[in-house]
């Protein structure tokens, strides 16, 4: 790997973004971009995590948020866990031209097709929007005896192989990829990282609190509530400054020149109507605009990073580069 402001330009754009959208039949007057009164029904949301991650948060999250604002009625959260999102991935591309589908993807899900050499691409599917963005944390449990990053990367580098680290995402996602590149940027062949993949944040939270991994790497949105219960220790964040209501220390403050940050977003069934793609578009600009999804964002640390259509499609196309070049370099891909 090369300088830490080389990793930073390759994964500036991997931002956290996590939503859940809705199309389908009009219960009511008006269409129309992002404004309308028109409400949709019968969405199914496709997960590619079990239940309690940051996908499932952020999906169940949006879901609520379109039914409070009337934008939607009964919106479906579809848990589809396995292969790195891949399933549910391979779920949505079978659904052609049904624009009552989507699914909750981020980084995590770019990372999968590559590691799982999925046939079903994201190249296949009907972009939609990118709407959040959050740091990585690295937490411990409350009973660790590394007291601070520092004292947890000194143990890290006196022996790679038997400090076990957990993430919420399989090889390729952004609990994997993080971890490997602060290894890799404080001077530990990611090769020797002992990773234990778990099947989204719920399963990682599970593992943190159980002492079952020495530390995990999530996102910071899935671990606040243990935070601020005590349950786990906060010891460093991989944003740029520190995460909203988290007075957590980034990496950089603590000499690992590195800065990291996934992000979630939509995608839809391929071959859609115009008119079909143009609701899903029009549905996400409105929940984006909403005072419920405001809240979401504040509750929840995420950082509001709404992209949508053609825009979207060129980030998702340059997302797909930097991440194929960044497992590559790590033998993943």
């Amino acid at each position: 790997m090369r300088s830490g402001a080389w990793i930073r330009g390759l994964l500036v754009a991997m931002a956290v973004g996590l939503v859940a959208t809705a199309c389908g039949e009009s219960d009511g007057g008006g269409g129309g971009g992002g404004g309308g009164n028109r409400q949709i029904t019968g969405l199914n949301i496709l997960v590619g995590t079990a239940p309690g991650g940051g996908f499932d948060q952020t999906a169940r999250t949006a879901a609520k948020v379109m039914e409070d604002a009337k934008l939607a009625r009964n919106v479906e959260v579809q848990n589809l866990p396995g292969a790195g999102n891949t399933i549910a991935l391979q779920r949505l591309v079978n659904e052609k031209g049904n624009g009552k589908v989507m699914q909750q993807m981020g980084l995590g899900l770019v990372g999968g097709v590559y590691t799982n050499k999925s046939k079903a691409t994201i190249d296949q599917t009907t972009p939609v929007a990118r709407l959040t963005e959050e740091p990585e944390i690295v937490v411990v449990n409350k009973d660790s005896p590394y007291q601070s990053f520092d004292q947890l990367l000194t143990a890290w580098k006196a022996d790679p192989g038997k400090l076990a680290v957990g993430g919420g995402s399989a090889p390729g996602g952004p609990d994997h990829l993080a971890p490997m590149l602060i290894a890799q940027t404080a001077g530990i062949d990611p090769k020797q990282v002992n990773f234990v993949s778990y099947d989204g944040g719920g399963e990682l939270l599970a593992a943190v609190l159980g002492n079952q991994v020495a530390f995990g790497v999530t996102g910071v949105g899935e671990t606040k509530d243990q935070i601020d219960s005590g349950e786990i220790r906060a010891l460093a964040v991989t944003s740029a400054e520190k995460a909203p209501n988290l007075d957590t220390p980034t990496l950089k403050e603590q000499g690992v020149d590195l800065e990291f940050t996934n992000w979630r977003g939509w995608v839809a069934a391929p071959e859609l109507s115009e008119d079909d793609k143009q609701a899903l578009i029009d549905l996400a600009t409105s929940m984006h605009d909403s005072q419920g999804w405001k809240d979401a964002l504040t509750q929840n640390g995420w950082t509001d990073a709404f992209m949508v259509g053609e825009e979207y499609a060129t980030f998702l196309k340059a997302e797909n580069q930097r991440v194929g070049d960044v497992l590559g370099q790590l033998g993943l891909a």
